[in-house]
């Protein structure tokens, strides 16, 4: 659970951070703030998967964690803790953000993320990164945390939100007035979409690779209490 409050906390440093910098460098040019945010969003998540992973799984996501548990590859009873700590370490990562760029501690974000063409970007964005993982995790699993971070990178430019993909990231992108904030209005809309792109993941991917198929490799095999070993 730390490792996963302590990662997430990273990720959400990442994301506003390098959203706020992005901002002040580049002159008015949002496309060229949003590379900035899409490519170090995207390198962060490759090195906090690969330093976390072999703790906690590094979801860092709780549709990530609720899909482990669907497809039986997480204990049912520890799913509370890793939501508690993912949500606990996004605002956290929100805070240290803030206090680096001299921004105020929390700030209620204002910029608008709505309509049926956002949601739906957001249900594509979660299906297609619980695709990535599933697919990866099973089947080619030393290249998890470079497709997770490509695909995000690339997430960030081909859906019309921005691909936030991420529970934990949405609410506490909602308490930062700046480029990586979401209105607290449209939180909602984002939540339903993520969830239910991340289910019809769970649903594909439980039919392509039934339980009964699927044969983690030794370095994913469920952790042993105590003994260190990674998850999925």
């Amino acid at each position: 659970m730390a490792a996963e409050g302590v990662g997430t906390a990273l990720l959400l440093a990442a994301i506003v951070g390098s959203g706020i910098l992005g901002v002040r460098l580049a002159g008015g040019n949002l496309a060229m703030a949003l590379l900035a945010n899409a490519i170090a969003t995207g390198a962060a998540l490759v090195a906090l998967i690969l330093a976390f992973g072999p703790i906690s799984g590094a979801h860092l996501n709780p549709a990530v964690t609720l899909v482990d548990a669907a497809l039986g590859d997480s204990r049912w009873h520890e799913i509370a803790g890793y939501l508690a700590a993912q949500v606990a370490g996004a605002f956290a990562g929100v805070l240290a953000a803030h206090v680096m760029f001299e921004e105020p501690l929390f700030s209620t974000s204002a910029r608008a993320r709505s309509g049926p063409a956002q949601a739906f970007s957001e249900f594509v964005a979660t299906f297609g990164l619980v695709s990535v993982i599933c697919g990866t995790l099973r089947l080619r699993s030393g290249s998890v945390a470079i497709a997770v971070g490509a695909y995000i990178t690339g997430a960030f430019w081909f859906t019309a939100s921005t691909s936030f993909a991420n529970p934990a990231v949405t609410l506490a992108r909602a308490a930062t007035d700046t480029f990586a904030g979401i209105r607290p209005a449209d939180v909602p809309g984002f939540l339903a979409a993520e969830l239910a792109g991340a289910g019809a993941a769970a649903l594909l991917w439980g039919w392509l690779l039934p339980a009964g198929s699927r044969s983690a490799p030794p370095a994913l095999a469920p952790r042993v209490e105590g003994s260190g070993e990674e998850i999925s």
